[in-house]
């Protein structure tokens, strides 16, 4: 574990005044990179971020919660910074989960909280529910913190992405990578994610591309693009779901998912993850906006993260210190 925890490096960052730092962990195919803010010993909040994003996705939004927190949020596998999975392995949830245990283990965290958006929301549901002892509260931006499947649906799609798999091995041998301008690059990544102003995609590109000779080139793996192959069923989902023990607050935006999985098939299933929510006295609010509100708009998601982490964290962590400190 000493030795893990000596291996993380914070380098200062170019943005001192905001008290930002890199984070730089070694894992066996390479390293998860990501960004830290806040205190050495603040309460550590854990921040995922959505697919083909990375962890500037909070750049925005963590300036504005509770300065009483320690935000470290990273580069998934293969986005941002991170190091990309080695030839052959596939990307899904389950090793998301198993990175996101190495890096807090490295920490030296037992017990945190955890904001995800989209993707990152998902991540963040099974790992609650893996580790329900490490996990006080979980904060879900646009995200039902699981993504079920129709088991009638499961064939067709394992066999979908091992047959995109092959076939982008098979073309990646001889394949160059694409150079762009910044410029282009800005334009790309606006015309793939209608959902992003023109300041936030300059946010994400900050770790989105690597120099190169001629320009930049997008430093995301592109396998993330190919369909997932590890699925579960609703009833899987609703199990995983049973067993998350931290407070919960899903943040849904008008024009995001609740929009996107409108159809009744794909409806029954995310009614059913928010009916349990709410059934278990867990928050869960609309906000007007986008799929990535809180990276455009921060503001807007702000007070009701902050007022979440301040009642159903900060607020217990100070109480539990006063019992613990009248016992002496």
């Amino acid at each position: 574990m000493m030795q893990a925890l000596k291996s993380v490096r914070h380098l200062t960052s170019s943005t001192m005044k905001q008290a930002v730092s890199e984070l730089c962990l070694p894992v066996p195919w390479g390293e998860i990179k990501g960004k830290v803010w806040g205190p050495d010993h603040g309460r550590p909040v854990l921040c995922l971020h959505g697919w083909a994003d990375n962890c500037g996705t909070f750049n925005t939004l963590i300036p504005l919660l509770p300065k009483e927190c320690r935000y470290v949020a990273v580069d998934l596998a293969g986005h941002g910074l991170s190091s990309h999975r080695p030839p052959g392995v596939f990307y899904s949830f389950p090793l998301y989960v198993a990175d996101i245990r190495t890096v807090v283990d490295a920490l030296q965290w037992s017990k945190f909280s955890i904001i995800g958006h989209s993707m990152g929301g998902n991540v963040a549901g099974m790992f609650s529910a893996l580790y329900p002892e490490m996990v006080d509260a979980v904060v879900l931006l646009d995200s039902y913190g699981f993504l079920p499947t129709d088991p009638k649906e499961m064939p067709q799609v394992i066999r979908q992405g091992i047959d995109e798999m092959l076939q982008f091995e098979k073309k990646s041998k001889d394949k160059k990578e694409r150079v762009y301008t910044f410029e282009k690059a800005v334009e790309r990544l606006l015309a793939a994610n209608p959902t992003l102003s023109e300041d936030s995609v300059k946010i994400l590109l900050e770790r989105g591309l690597v120099q190169v000779e001629g320009g930049v080139v997008f430093s995301r793996d592109f396998r993330i693009n190919l369909k997932n192959i590890v699925r579960i069923s609703l009833e899987q989902s609703l199990e995983m779901q049973s067993r998350i023990q931290a407070s919960v607050l899903v943040v849904l935006a008008e024009e995001g998912f609740e929009k996107i999985f409108a159809e009744p098939d794909q409806k029954k299933f995310t009614s059913a993850l928010l009916q349990v929510y709410r059934d278990k006295n867990h928050t869960v609010v609309t906000v007007p906006g986008d799929h990535h509100i809180h990276l455009n708009n921060p503001e807007v998601v702000a007070p009701l993260v902050s007022d979440f982490l301040q009642t159903r964290v900060l607020s217990q962590s100070a109480r539990q210190t006063e019992e613990q400190i009248s016992k002496l």
